[in-house]
Order: structure tokens, then sequence, then C-alpha cells
């Protein structure tokens, strides 16, 4: 098994901004860096492309400079064609590779369809809300995940 080690531990679930200012941590982004390995690496964002990690560096500007492929997550729910759209764009216009969408909620084929056809997108899987959270409800969810060499030939 590999580690990972952390360059910050915030407690409060808010923008990594934010939780830094109220723990009185200073957040140094070139302190961020990326485990060494040669297996697949899923690295999570904290809330969105736009959320600010200090005054200047958003999420998507981490993304931008570790170079990697991005899997945007996004509900399943009203509003979601604009959110995604917009987030699409965002990335796009910076250069950055996106393999494709996961939908999290109540499946919605319409939305869907229309993610799909004007964000010119893969929606690579559709996660419906858990009842509860155990190991039996992850492994049925991540059944709905396609493999990784599949999304990454």
């Amino acid at each position: 098994s590999e580690m990972c080690i952390r360059a910050y531990a915030l407690a409060e679930p808010l923008s990594p901004h934010a939780a830094a200012e109220l723990e009185g941590v200073a957040i140094d982004p070139d302190a961020l860096s990326l485990l060494d390995t040669d297996r697949p690496l899923v690295v999570e964002g904290a809330g969105g492309l736009m959320v600010p990690v200090t005054e200047d560096v958003f999420i998507i500007d981490l993304i931008a400079r570790f170079g990697l492929p991005v899997v945007l997550v996004a509900r399943s729910t009203l509003g979601t064609i604009n959110h995604t759209l917009l987030s699409l764009e965002a990335l796009r216009a910076r250069g950055l590779a996106v393999a494709g969408v996961v939908l999290n909620g109540p499946p919605n084929p319409g939305n869907r369809a229309a993610i799909e056809r004007f964000g010119k997108v893969r929606v690579l899987a559709e996660i419906p809300t858990l009842p509860r959270l155990d190991a039996e409800t992850v492994a049925e969810a991540a059944a709905l995940i396609p493999s990784f060499d599949s999304v990454f030939p």
C-alpha cells in the first residue's frame, strides 16, 4: 500500500481559503504536490473549479498546474445543465483535458442527454443518491463507474 502525505488538514467543511483563515493557517500552493506513483491516481478537488485555495489560487489553477485530466462530478438535478456547461467551458478555456462527467443524484435522462449534446462530453456514470453509506452501497455505486482503462485507453 502507498502512503499519501497531506500538506494541510483543515477541520472546517469550508473552502480551503476560508477554513485556513479560521484556523490561522497560511496555505502555500507550492507545498502541494502529487504522490509519485505508477498506479492510477485520483485527486479530488475541494468543492468546485472556482473555489479559492488562497487569495489568488483556485482549484482550477491546481488542476492546470498538475496537468491532470478531469472527471467533472455534477449534480443530476435542476440547474446542472448550466453549472456543468459553465464548468466545461472554464476547463476548456484553459486547455485542460476533460475525461468525462459523472452525474450524482437521481437519474435524469434529459439532463444527461443535454450535457452530452451541448457539452460535447461523455457522461461516464450516473451515481444515484445512496440510501445509506456503507460497504455494500459504495460497492454497488462503484460498479456503475467504468474501468480506468476504458476511460484512459
